[in-house]
């Protein structure tokens, strides 16, 4: 008796955890809410056009209100032609903190860019879905043109990372392993806050001084 107790709770208990986790949307398609600019209180230059989130440049990345540990985020993304932003998670954010002097100072970025168009030469480690600097994406074929939508998705989970364009698995890697550490000390990372593995953080959309806009912006905390 005192075992079909437990296990009908053990039932109920995963039942309810299961429900629990359910998407949440980071962008309602008509405001800002839930997110700040970076270091700030408020949201500057970000704004709404079209049911879409965007920026013309030189605004500073936009930063989600809450921190997050494992998670899917799904997106859907558009960059203007010769332009450059990204998507960075496990942001850590700290007003004065010098070593935190940027977003992309404590995060892995999803990186976001025109391939074909953009005026400076880039290695792909730096073209579209790759984890910025670190891992060329495992698919160079899989992104839209500039000025095209496309969907993106990040899943972190015990460490594991991959990020989606597409529908397509373009990173796979293990955050804080020894590879992972390996790859970071022979990075320009090597001497940030993002060299050193933490367990969660916030999300940040980058303003990388070019037209960007966001939409369909959603997560499921797991």
């Amino acid at each position: 008796m005192k075992y079909f107790i437990f296990l009908s709770l053990l039932i109920l208990n995963w039942n309810v955890s299961a429900q629990n986790k359910k998407w949440v949307n980071l962008f309602d398609g008509k405001s800002t809410a839930g997110w700040h600019s970076w270091t700030q209180t408020e949201v500057k230059g970000w704004h709404v056009m079209g049911g879409a989130l965007m920026t013309h440049g030189g605004n500073g990345d936009l930063v989600s209100n809450r921190e997050y540990g494992d998670f899917v985020l799904e997106f859907e993304f558009k960059v203007a032609a010769k332009g450059n932003s990204g998507i960075i998670y496990k942001v850590l954010e700290e007003a004065g903190n010098k070593e935190l002097f940027a977003t992309y100072a404590s995060g892995p970025e999803y990186q976001i860019i025109d391939d074909a168009g953009y005026p400076a030469k880039i290695t792909d480690k730096q073209k579209t879905g790759a984890n910025y600097d670190i891992q060329a994406p495992l698919d160079l074929t899989a992104v839209k043109p500039a000025g095209e939508w496309n969907k993106g998705k990040i899943q972190v989970k015990n460490n594991r990372v991959s990020h989606w364009l597409n529908g397509t698995k373009v990173a796979d890697y293990e955050y804080g392993s020894v590879k992972w550490d390996d790859d970071v000390a022979g990075s320009k990372f090597a001497k940030w806050p993002y060299a050193k593995a933490h367990a969660s953080g916030k999300i940040a959309l980058q303003d990388h001084g070019d037209m960007v806009s966001f939409r369909k912006i959603r997560i499921k905390e797991l």
